[in-house]
């Protein structure tokens, strides 16, 4: 029997009844890799080590995933983002240690609950992989801890914020800016926008939510006629936003709102941004939670009620008007 290491990983060379055995042990611990060893020996039969990569397998995952879960491309803008940093390696290459990489490299991008559910989803894949026979060795993401989430601190956009960032921002971008602002649509839901899901007469959009799978209709308020009449005046394609260089519809523009946020001196902004602060300015104008719940599109009201949050202004205007009753109970007594 040997053990032998490739890069932090342990690797093992033995025989289980006259047959040889190489296989990763996926652990850098030796100690994991020599009790591995034992357990494969006590089974008493060798299994056939896979070399499959990553992007391998996350192809008969997404074949899994399309029949079995309604968030399947939400899965798959995940694994992209997976293949993207781990390229061709195998699963049995991927170790603790290379996952905590991943975790550092994102969330230099996008928000600790993000990197979180593309870690969840890395560790369901391989607990698949080892149940469909194609992984066998310790699961890399057993034991690496989810990053601290604080959902209740949102970064929301304030009146004179946008009044700053606005003008910093090229016509497209400040056209899909205040879009989302008045309708607090995800980006992907924005840039696949089509005219199909657009009534002008009836004024409102009828899309499917590519998160959720779930139908979501909203209203158009009047301050987006004008932004729709321009983009429909010089369409070119079935996307009401799209890129004036490709002619197709625009697949990411966080380099220009990035550009435009740091020229306005203004810091934390993404596009999730505007879509808490549709959320919040909803709220604060006295609309009710569930109308607030319809209006985002979420599945269970828990996830709306993070929104449900006032500002020191109006705790202090709900609470005077409490005095003022007060007062005057006290003078129609007299």
């Amino acid at each position: 029997m040997a053990l032998y290491q490739r890069g932090r990983i342990w690797y093992a060379d033995f025989y289980i009844n006259g047959q040889r055995v190489q296989t990763s042990t996926g652990t850098p611990n030796k100690r994991e890799a020599e009790r591995f060893i034992a357990r494969r020996m006590a089974q008493g039969s060798p299994v056939k080590a896979v070399r499959m990569s990553l992007e391998e397998f996350g192809r008969q995952y997404m074949d899994y995933a399309k029949t079995n879960k309604r968030s399947w491309i939400r899965d798959e803008q995940m694994l992209k983002q997976l293949n993207g940093f781990y390229g061709p390696a195998l699963l049995s290459d991927i170790g603790q240690l290379s996952v905590e990489g991943y975790k550092r490299h994102r969330i230099e991008h996008i928000a600790p609950a993000t990197v979180n559910r593309e870690v969840a989803l890395l560790k369901h894949m391989y607990n698949l992989a080892e149940a469909w026979g194609l992984f066998h060795g310790r699961n890399p993401v057993k034991g690496v801890r989810f990053l601290p989430e604080n959902n209740l601190k949102l970064r929301i956009l304030s009146e004179p914020e946008e009044a700053k960032l606005l003008p910093c921002c090229p016509q497209y971008l400040r056209d899909m800016v205040l879009f989302d602002l008045h309708t607090g649509l995800r980006s992907g839901d924005l840039f696949e926008l089509k005219w199909e899901d657009i009534n002008r007469k009836e004024n409102h959009l009828k899309i499917i939510v590519q998160k959720t799978q779930q139908e979501l209709e909203l209203p158009l308020s009047e301050a987006l006629t004008g932004i729709l009449d321009r983009w429909h005046a010089s369409k070119c394609c079935p996307y009401v936003f799209y890129c004036q260089l490709t002619g197709d519809r625009f697949h990411d523009v966080r380099g220009g709102l990035k550009k435009a946020v740091k020229e306005a001196g203004l810091t934390g902004i993404t596009w999730h941004t505007f879509r808490h602060t549709f959320a919040t300015r909803l709220l604060a104008q006295g609309t009710d939670i569930v109308t607030v719940k319809e209006l985002l599109g979420h599945a269970e009201i828990k996830t709306t009620m993070r929104y449900a949050h006032t500002s020191k202004a109006a705790k202090k205007t709900a609470v005077s008007k409490l005095s003022v009753k007060v007062v005057t109970d006290s003078s129609d007594a007299e």
